[in-house]
Formats: C-alpha cells, sequence, structure tokens
C-alpha cells in the first residue's frame, strides 16, 4: 500500500545573515528521531550555505540529502529545477520525515508557497510552517522597519530618501508570510534591543504571531517542526506587496564573486570588508579563504560591518582558492572597486 501521508517542509526565510544556516545546523544536530532532508537556495552562483551544511551530515541528515539551487530563485526555476530535486528527495531509498529549505536572503517567501500547489508535488508534500527570521540588533536599530518613525530617522540620515527600499520590502513580505518569527543574536541586541525589535514586527504582522529570541540557533525543534500549517493552502492570510504581480523581479540586488590569493593577516581582510560595508554600501561578504601556513579554510561571512570569520574544516584535496560572494543592491555593485578595494587589503 502506498503512504498517503504527505511530507512536511519548513521554509526558513530571513533577511542576510539573520542566522538562517546556523539554525539548520542546530535542527540537524537535534532531529528529535527525524530523518532530515535541507535544501539550500543560494544567491549567486558560489554555493557557501550549503557547503557548511555538508561539513555537518551525519546519519540523521546525510550529505546527499543536502541539495542546493545556486542558479536562480526558487519560484523562477519551478519546473526546471525546484520540482525536479525534490522529487529526487522523495525518490531516495531512504525517505526524509522533514525537509528543511533555507531560501536565499532575497527571497520572496510567497512566491515559493504558491509553487507548492505544482501538481507533481501538491498531493506529496505540505509546507509544515514558515519560519522568519530577524536580526534583533537590526531590526532594533531601524534597519527594513516600516514604521513611520524608522522611516523618518532614514530620511533624516539621508535626505535622498523619498521611498521605502527594496530592502524594507523583503523584509515586511518574510514577516507577513511567517507562521513563527525567530529574532536572532538577541544576546547582541540586549533586552531593550529585543523588545523594540518585537515591537517592530508586532506591529508589521498582519495577525499576531509567536515571536521567539534565539541565540546561535538554539531553539527546542518541537516548537518550529509539526506546526501542521499547510502554509500551501493558506496563501490568502499571508500578504504581500507583489500580490497580483504575475512574477517577481530581482534587478534590485546584484551579486560578484571575488577570488583572492592566500593572505597572511585575516585581521587585514577584516578591516577590507568593513570598510567595503562603509564605503561601497555592500550588504554581504561571505566565502572561503586560504590563510598561508593554515591547512584549514577560513569561513568568512559578514553582514554589513559586521564581519565574523572561523576556521571550518581541512582544505584536503580541495583546491586552496580564496571566493567571497558579495551582494549589494544593484546600483552599489562596482565590481572594479570591490576588488581593488578587497586587493589593497589583502596584498599578495
Amino acid at each position: 500500500m502506498s503512504d498517503l501521508t504527505k511530507t512536511p517542509v519548513t521554509v526558513i526565510t530571513g533577511f542576510l545573515g539573520s542566522g538562517k544556516t546556523t539554525l539548520i545546523r542546530h535542527l540537524m544536530a537535534n532531529p528529535q528521531g527525524r530523518r532530515l532532508a535541507v535544501l539550500v537556495n543560494e544567491f549567486g552562483t558560489v554555493g557557501v550555505d550549503g557547503d557548511i551544511l555538508k561539513s555537518c551530515a551525519d546519519e540523521n541528515c546525510p550529505a546527499e540529502n543536502i541539495m542546493e539551487l545556486s542558479n536562480g530563485c526558487i519560484c523562477c526555476t519551478v519546473a526546471d529545477d525546484f520540482i525536479p530535486t525534490l522529487e529526487r528527495l522523495m525518490a531516495m531509498p531512504q525517505k526524509p520525515d522533514h525537509i528543511l529549505i533555507e531560501t536565499s536572503g532575497l527571497a520572496l517567501p510567497k512566491p515559493l508557497l504558491k509553487a507548492f500547489d505544482w501538481p507533481a508535488i501538491r498531493s506529496r508534500i505540505t509546507v509544515d510552517g514558515v519560519i522568519a527570521l530577524a536580526d534583533a540588533e537590526a531590526v532594533a536599530a531601524g534597519r527594513f522597519a516600516p514604521d513611520e518613525s524608522a522611516v523618518q530617522a532614514q530620511r533624516e540620515a539621508d535626505d535622498s530618501l523619498d521611498h521605502e527600499t527594496p530592502l524594507s520590502e523583503v523584509f515586511e513580505d518574510q514577516i507577513a508570510c511567517a507562521d513563527v518569527v525567530l529574532l536572532t543574536k538577541a544576546d547582541l541586541a540586549g533586552p531593550d534591543g529585543v523588545a523594540a525589535a518585537r515591537a517592530v514586527i508586532e506591529a508589521e504582522s498582519p495577525r499576531k504571531l509567536p515571536i521567539l529570541t534565539v541565540t546561535e540557533g538554539a531553539i527546542d525543534p518541537k516548537v518550529i517542526l509539526g506546526l501542521g500549517a499547510a502554509a500551501e493552502d493558506d496563501l490568502e492570510a499571508r500578504p504581500s506587496h507583489h500580490d497580483g504581480a504575475d512574477d517577481h523581479e530581482h534587478e534590485d540586488f546584484d551579486t560578484v564573486v571575488i577570488e583572492l590569493p592566500e593572505i597572511d593577516d585575516p585581521a587585514q581582510l577584516v578591516a577590507g570588508i568593513e570598510r567595503l560595508a562603509v564605503e561601497q554600501n555592500i550588504l554581504r561578504v561571505k566565502g572561503h579563504v586560504a590563510v598561508s601556513g593554515k591547512p584549514m579554510r577560513l569561513l568568512v561571512q559578514a553582514v554589513g560591518a559586521r564581519v565574523r570569520h572561523q576556521y571550518d574544516r581541512p582544505w584536503g584535496d580541495q583546491p586552496r582558492a580564496s571566493r567571497l560572494v558579495v551582494i549589494a543592491e544593484h546600483d552599489d555593485v562596482n565590481e572594479a572597486a570591490i576588488r581593488r578595494l578587497l586587493l589593497e587589503a589583502v596584498p599578495a
């Protein structure tokens, strides 16, 4: 007899650097009896988050259960990539009990939910829930917040700002589509920052949502898995700025890949990335870097001027290639200037 039970999918969305990969790593380490699979949708052609997750693979979520889509937004490549990838997961000898989808930080979640209405998967898969991550420190500071006071503060800082940016629309759509909101990096925001971020999200959400604080992705999986939301059947309750549009565009953002020589001092690279945020309005930097005399890769992840780096694993048989993915709003991407600044920071 065939199994008529639908496989649950949890969509994990959130702005650039909000902690989606860290959350998934925690879920992989604490599956609570579930056999997991992970689908990662990167923005740009170089997959970093998928590589990070594959390094954490185990019997509960083996490496072959971690798949990447790095050639475009999931909802723009439904027929060519998204549906076939889900079908491959479902056809595995040991079918996953639960699938986690990490969306690109630039993704609009509602068009993705619409993809689950495709006949090829509708009878076999259901969206258990949409989990939106928001950086508590950033939200508390008024970034990507739609309320009037935050917009006014932005206008006072920049007289040329007379409308909401595409970034604010991404943030608003992610919150409006969510079943649960996780305020990440609560330790950096502090109690006052968390309270301010919570107020922004409560004002933005079209309905009352659980808003929970998280540090380093640590949360009981029972809280966010097994929601049974069937979000694909609940689209009317999840309003979007793009409702009524036949499609959506990603031309507001762009990405470049910068290759670097081996570096001697990670601190110099950090200083260069901090300059990128200030001088070139760069939103996100992530990648792996080879450090002279070190057998392990240096994992670099930056959100604006906040840069984190750590040695994650040996290079092994991989070429010691230093590559950074740099993401910004389209008009702020000056590839020559970005490359020049980074090369100046880490001279060969």
